[in-house]
This record gives C-alpha cells, structure tokens and sequence, in this order.
C-alpha cells in the first residue's frame, strides 16, 4: 500500500509541498496524453487507495469524488494527438505535466513523478520514482484522477463505438486492432506512430517527423 515515506523525505528545509504527479495514455494509440497532480497535507487518504491499475473501474470512479475532497489541491493537463504527432511523447507528456502543475491551487516546492525518466525537467525541482503509483500516496492519487478523467473523456469521442474507446480507451486491444484493420485510423488516432506501417491500406496516412523529436511505438502485432 502507498505511503508517504518518500513525501515526508523530500519535505525538509525550504520543501514544503511534494507533488505526486502520474500520467496515463502514454502507450494508447488514440485520444491524449493525460497528467494529474496531487498535493495532499499527509492526512489519511481514502481506504482503498493505491495504483489506478490495481482497482476495478467501479471502484475507482467511486474513489474520485473522495479524492478531490480530501486533497489540498489537484490539477489536470492534457496533450492532444496534434502535439503527440507533432513534438513526439517526451515533449507531449512535459507540456501536460506542466499544465497540470501550473493548474494546481498551490505552488509544489518539489514535484514526484512516477517512473524512471524526469519528463518534465527546470524549472520544477523532480524526484523520480519508480512505481510510485505505488508506493507515494500523492501519485497513487493523482494515477486515479488522471485514469478516471480519460476514461470518461475518451468514451465521449466520435467512434467510440467504432472503435471500442469506452472500453480499450484508446489503447490496442484485439476489437480495437480488428477496427482498425477494417476501417482505418479517424481523427482522434495517433498518426505518426509504427502501427500504421502494419496496415497496408492506410499506411499512406502516416505522418513523419524528424526522429529526434521523439520515438514511434509497438507495431501492431507485437
């Protein structure tokens, strides 16, 4: 269970504030990339809370509504499949990272991003933490409120039922991989990346970009 041992850690001499900040979407095919940040007072969280992938979709819709009241503060950012197409992951997830921080009531002194890789960069002072999600209560929140509000937002899109987004949220499962087969990527697909190298008929659509701007991802069958 998520605690906060790496909060009260890094809340030493001018640190008084950590952020827990996770995203999700990042291996999607389709839809944003989607950060939340979480600053708590080190109270007690909601029973039950740890890692957005280790709870039921009902549990953890169930849990946002007690998060947002028992946090100081939250905020969410996003990156559209425009910036994805256009910047690549690395600068898309640090443009959502930062428009999650910078809509957080108060200003974090230090911000806890889960993983390994410091996306994010100056001018916010970052700890990386592996499986964070976790292990620090204030990403574990903040995993919850970001996998909620994109599950929500992607199963509003145009062709979800085509697609399946309300349940694959974007991501390659079998139904969403046939759809795609069938009927080609729609606007809310992401075009740049390798998945389309593996479908013939709309390989024309991909778009390119220089490769320093950032990776591509999978092919479709692996």
């Amino acid at each position: 269970m998520p605690s906060y041992t790496l909060e009260r850690l890094l809340t030493t001499g001018s640190n008084k504030l950590v952020a827990g900040v996770d995203e999700v979407g990042r291996g999607a095919w389709a839809g944003p990339v989607s950060v939340c940040a979480v600053v708590t007072d080190f109270s007690e969280p909601p029973e039950g809370l740890t890692d957005s992938k280790m709870l039921a979709p009902g549990r953890r819709e169930a849990m946002v509504s007690l998060l947002e009241s028992w946090v100081v503060g939250y905020g969410h950012g996003e990156a559209s499949v425009e910036e994805i197409d256009t910047l690549g992951m690395t600068e898309a997830l640090r443009r959502a990272a930062r428009r999650a921080l910078e809509a957080l009531p108060v200003k974090p002194d230090v911000v806890i991003l889960d993983g390994k890789h410091d996306y994010l960069g100056a001018p916010w002072p970052v700890r990386c933490e592996i499986k964070g999600d976790l292990n620090c209560v204030s990403v574990a929140a903040a995993s919850v409120l970001a996998k909620v509000r994109r599950d929500l937002f992607m199963a509003t899109l145009d062709g979800a039922d085509v697609y399946g987004f309300a349940e694959n949220a974007g991501y390659p499962s079998p139904a969403h991989q046939a759809a795609l087969a069938e009927h080609g990527p729609c606007e809310h697909h992401r075009l740049s990346w390798s998945y389309l190298d593996d479908l013939p008929q709309w390989r024309h659509l991909k778009r390119h970009r220089d490769p320093a701007a950032g990776e591509g991802q999978l092919s479709l069958w692996t």
